[in-house]
């Protein structure tokens, strides 16, 4: 898997989140957070995919939803709210996923992803 394409340098785009923009919404930042997740660990689940017979469709969403529940519950054990998220909480969130993804990627890929995160939190008025 590709881990260096994070940044797209024709419009700076990261994770959806133009990187030139002076402001962004905590809920863009929630969102980027799945989404830089999905794509760092949506491989580790593909063993499922084959257990069920699932579709691509199918096995997308389920990847997704799984993401989504992972961060979900980062957010309730450091008192935030998924739906509502707050500067303080995404930083927390990060923080816990960032020791969650050290069984599954080298420190330096965690470093990085990490970084791109409080990038993009720092963006948050």
């Amino acid at each position: 898997m590709e881990e260096t394409n994070h940044v797209h340098n024709q419009n700076c785009n990261l994770y959806g989140i133009d990187i030139h923009k002076e402001s962004v919404t905590a809920e863009q930042v929630r969102d980027a957070v799945v989404e830089c997740f999905l794509k760092a660990h949506g491989d580790i689940l593909k063993d499922f995919k084959s257990y069920e017979n699932l579709s691509e469709e199918e096995f997308e969403k389920i990847k997704t939803m799984d993401i989504k529940m992972l961060i979900k519950n980062f957010f309730y054990e450091t008192n935030g709210d998924f739906d509502h998220p707050t500067k303080e909480s995404l930083l927390k969130v990060i923080d816990k996923l960032a020791y969650f993804s050290k069984k599954f990627r080298t420190p330096q890929e965690v470093d990085d992803h990490h970084k791109e995160m409080t990038l993009l939190i720092n963006k948050i008025k």
